[in-house]
């Protein structure tokens, strides 16, 4: 009892040499009494630091776990580093095959024509896909197809690469990122829109889905829009997002861009006039191509029915055909201006020539021809004005095939010409294979066939002075012009010029119907017969054409009419002239040429007004007669005024194809809208912004929302930031 309490008393002083006493003691006493002796550990465990002891221990292990790291860090570094290395560049840094967006297509005054945004294409990687069924079931509703074979064709599949579905809109392409599938990405592409829709359809064509172009300039101009891919090194984040490495050096390949010759107001007045005619006279198709004389560019190049690039999947071959340069057609009279200059050039015929017309039939071999008037004996510079088929044949008899074939090939028949669009070569048969009949219709415009651009390309010859003139549709920047060939001399020119003046301005002339007031016009009419071919015969379908151009002594235009099958009328000068005299007249309004005409001391200088027709800034000017009384005796000083067209309504005459007047006087709120929308807001307002980054969506924009479009005359940037998110 005394032993136990002295312990108790002792607890708090407690050492370990009076443990080892006590120990003693206890084994002291108990030896006393028989016990066994203390072992050698429990005097080892008396005598050891124990605290000491774990501090030893706890550096220890640090030291082993510090040798160790550093030991698999040398280990990763010296072994496995350069697998790993490389391991990590296959992962993170890829060579690709990056194709870029392809040129964009201006016309003659900066318009964009055609241009290239940012879209996303699904695909998929079926060796990722953890669970087929929930991939299938939530892609099929968003993508419109079936379930379950998405599900097949997925998980049957042994490619590792699988396009589901291309260019996607964006809330599609959004709902897919949402979902965060396994194996289930979204890839950049390109797609290709074309804000003024329809206008110019045709001629521009479009891009298929590996955005290479199919039709039109996107075809022929492959070469220069289209983007030659490229290889690149592409890194990604860890989200397997790619970007480029700007610091390298590199950036994403683009296409050039092309700037087409055409004007989209006199684009937007010639496709009116040839819808109205198609439609007014039930025509297969209509088309018109106007030219500038000066320098050869193609302003217009109209064709109905329309066609849009953008919904191009919708139309059908017949629709996006582009018939001005790939139908080959027989041109009828307007061919005959070219028979009758080889004839004069060869001194054949004079324009006091008499020839005998036959009373409108004339039999010859088993030949009969026939005119539309009973014309006796005309002198050669009535016949065009006539348009006598009998009168030509005889001229074309005395010319003879040789000859013929000669000026129509050096005019650009039977060949293909120097604009890039896909075109036939019509059809002109070699000399040798010529017989008297073909010689006599050929002289009025039968047994050959012909394009409407070759059409255009040959007046631009004669009215070239004679000389040969390339048409030009791309504007090429420092281009040295060559030198032509001659084909006709100035005199045979101003004849038969002078004869195609009468054709329209005097009374009896075929083509009155084409008259612009204020101005000579020239021109000649075409009626031409279409051939059967399951009969083997001329059938009753007619393609009605009308070629002029104006001011006849100084050609500034050149206009090339073609009406395919008009049911409710069949000739030219019914059907094609009115249509000529539409596209002239408000295109010489339109670029002001119509203030060069004397019209009553200058019109007084109150009667030409400009008015608010404008497609780009730009205002078309047009004659407005005012009942203003004259001065005493300027009936006989001054000229009479010529009568000029009654002015059209805005709404009327403004209603541009697939792009409307600007609705607002503010700048549109963009703001998170797509890209597609974005452009098509602005295209409405006549403005195509600028594009910068890369996305989907559009995160800034300047001018800010209701800013005021510029004033008139001045110019404004517009740019919209695209982004991702």
């Amino acid at each position: 009892m005394l032993g136990f309490s002295s312990r108790k008393r002792n607890r708090a002083t407690y050492t370990p040499r009076k443990d080892a006493r006590k120990a003693a003691k206890w084994s002291g006493g108990k030896a006393a009494s028989g016990a066994a002796k203390p072992s050698r550990f429990a005097e080892w465990a008396a005598r050891v630091d124990w605290s000491r002891w774990r501090i030893n221990a706890v550096a220890v292990i640090f030291c082993l776990i510090w040798a160790g790291l550093w030991g698999r860090a040398w280990h990763l570094q010296m072994v496995e580093g350069p697998r790993l290395a490389d391991k990590a560049r296959r992962q993170h840094m890829a060579s690709e095959l990056v194709s870029g967006k392809r040129g964009l297509i201006y016309d003659r005054n900066g318009q964009v024509l055609a241009r290239s945004v940012e879209a996303r294409s699904v695909y998929a990687k079926p060796q990722e896909i953890e669970d087929f069924a929930r991939t299938a079931a939530t892609l099929a509703p968003l993508l419109g197809m079936d379930a379950q074979k998405l599900h097949d064709d997925l998980s049957r599949t042994r490619r590792r690469f699988v396009w589901l579905r291309r260019k996607v809109d964006d809330s599609t392409a959004a709902a897919i990122r949402k979902a965060d599938l396994a194996g289930i990405g979204l890839s950049k592409e390109y797609d290709r829109i074309y804000p003024f829709k329809h206008m110019a359809g045709q001629l521009l064509g479009f891009v298929g889905l590996d955005d290479k172009g199919l039709e039109g300039i996107e075809r022929s101009l492959e070469e220069r829009l289209g983007c030659i891919p490229v290889r690149q090194i592409v890194q990604r984040d860890a989200m397997g997002r790619r970007f480029y490495l700007n610091e390298e050096g590199q950036s994403e390949p683009r296409g050039q861009d092309v700037t087409l010759t055409l004007d989209m107001q006199i684009q937007f007045i010639a496709e009116e006039a040839v819808a109205r005619v198609a439609r007014e006279f039930d025509a297969r198709w209509a088309g018109a191509l106007v030219v500038d004389v000066e320098n050869g560019d193609i302003l217009a190049w109209a064709q109905y029915p329309f066609f849009n690039p953008n919904t191009y999947r919708e139309s059908s071959p017949q629709i996006y055909r582009n018939r001005l340069a790939a139908d080959a057609l027989e041109p009828g009279s307007t061919f005959k201006p070219f028979v009758m200059a080889a004839a004069l050039q060869e001194r054949k015929v004079t324009p006091n020539t008499l020839i005998d017309c036959e009373g409108g039939k004339w039999e010859r071999k088993n030949i009969s021809i026939r005119d539309t008037s009973t014309q006796g004996i005309l002198p050669a510079s009535k016949v065009l004005r006539y348009s006598s088929n009998i009168g030509m044949a005889k001229i074309g008899l005395q010319l003879g095939a040789q000859q013929s074939w000669k000026y129509l090939h050096a005019l650009g028949f039977g060949e293909r010409t120097s604009v890039p669009v896909a075109e036939s070569r019509g059809i002109l048969r070699r000399p040798r294979d010529w017989g008297e009949a073909d010689v006599m219709s050929a002289a009025f415009g039968q047994s050959v066939s012909v394009t409407a651009l070759q059409m255009a390309q040959a007046y631009l010859t004669l009215l070239n002075h004679g000389v040969y003139k390339p048409l030009r549709l791309v504007r090429e920047e420092g281009g040295v012009e060559e030198a032509h060939e001659r084909v006709f001399n100035e005199k045979t020119v101003r004849e038969v010029v002078d004869m195609m003046r009468d054709v329209v301005e005097e009374n009896d002339g075929t083509g009155k119907r084409a008259r612009v007031p204020g101005v000579e016009v020239a021109g000649k009419t075409g009626t031409a017969q279409k051939a059967d071919a399951r009969a083997g015969t001329y059938g009753v379908k007619r393609v009605a054409s009308f070629v002029g151009f104006l001011p006849a002594r100084a050609p500034r235009y050149l206009v090339v009419v073609f009406v395919d099958e008009p049911t409710r009328n069949q000739y030219g000068g019914v059907v094609a002239a009115p249509a000529f005299k539409e596209i002239a007249s408000r295109v010489l309004t339109y670029t002001g040429a119509l203030t060069e005409v004397q019209v009553a001391e200058a019109a007084r200088k109150d009667t030409v007004r400009r008015r608010g027709l404008k497609l780009v800034g730009m205002d078309a000017p047009y004659l407005e007669p005012r009942a203003v009384a004259p001065a005493p005796g300027a009936e006989a000083a001054a000229p009479q005024l010529a009568e000029a067209p009654p002015p059209r309504r805005p709404q009327e005459s403004m209603r541009l194809p697939g792009h409307r007047a600007r609705a607002s006087s503010h700048v549109p709120d963009v703001m998170g809208k797509s890209v597609r929308n974005a452009v098509e807001l602005f295209a409405r307002a006549g403005v195509v912004p600028e594009l910068k980054g890369t996305g989907s969506r559009v995160v800034r924009q300047s001018p800010p929302a209701g800013t005021a479009w510029p004033e008139e005359g001045k110019r404004a940037d517009y740019i919209l930031w695209l982004s991702e998110r």
